[in-house]
């Protein structure tokens, strides 16, 4: 199979969902979606495509989407490691998680310049690779963290304390739920509302996935 071609500069969003959807696994969809610049100013700014970090073999337990890299992420190409990655690690574990066993991804793969909000047409862009990756990992559940990857899934007119009272959700056979991102949750402290619905959603997520593994 010959190799597939990155998205050009400017290709539509229906060109990155072509070129996402050729690829046969998760090696080959990492290696083409690090090398796109569909969106300009993106590609322009950043200094690594964070493609998202999965288990070294077999499906994860659980798929933990967010919005978009930050500074520490662009900087490593890792999704989630800076303050926000810590708490979420240190999160996952009090809930009997490892985050090895999970998959970690972003709805948009390249950090927006100074940290703002993805437009609508880097979010269609990029929606492709995301899409691919989770249907490649088959994950039994997905967790959702933050407004912006709620929409993603269930549409601009989302709001989070609603959608998160009616989980789960269901998205292409899976289950899907909503939470609050690590970032609300340092941003309102430890003993904040954000962080404790945090903690509670993912000890959820554990013994949601821990059922399914028993026999």
């Amino acid at each position: 199979m010959a190799a597939l071609r990155p998205p050009p500069p400017g290709a539509p969003a229906e060109e990155v969902h072509r070129v996402a959807a050729a690829a046969p696994d998760w090696k080959s969809l990492a290696e083409v979606a690090r090398c796109c610049r569909a969106c300009p100013e993106l590609a322009a700014t950043r200094q690594h495509v964070v493609v998202g970090d999965v288990p070294a073999s077999g499906r994860p337990r659980v798929a933990l989407v967010g919005e978009a890299p930050g500074a520490t992420e662009d900087e490593t190409g890792r999704p989630f490691v800076g303050k926000s990655g810590a708490l979420l690690d240190q999160l996952l574990a009090e809930a009997g998680l490892e985050r090895a066993e999970t998959a970690v991804l972003n709805v948009v793969k390249c950090r927006p310049p100074g940290n703002r909000t993805p437009k609508a047409a880097e979010v269609a862009r990029c929606s492709g690779w995301l899409r691919r990756q989770l249907e490649l990992l088959d994950p039994p559940a997905i967790l959702a963290l933050g407004l912006s990857a709620a929409k993603w899934f269930l549409g601009p007119k989302t709001v989070l304390a609603r959608a998160r009272e009616h989980a789960p959700h269901s998205w292409n056979g899976r289950g899907l739920y909503v939470t609050y991102h690590p970032s609300a949750a340092i941003r309102f402290g430890p003993n904040g509302a954000p962080r404790a619905a945090l903690a509670a959603d993912l000890r959820q997520i554990a013994q949601l996935v821990g059922k399914e593994e028993r026999p």
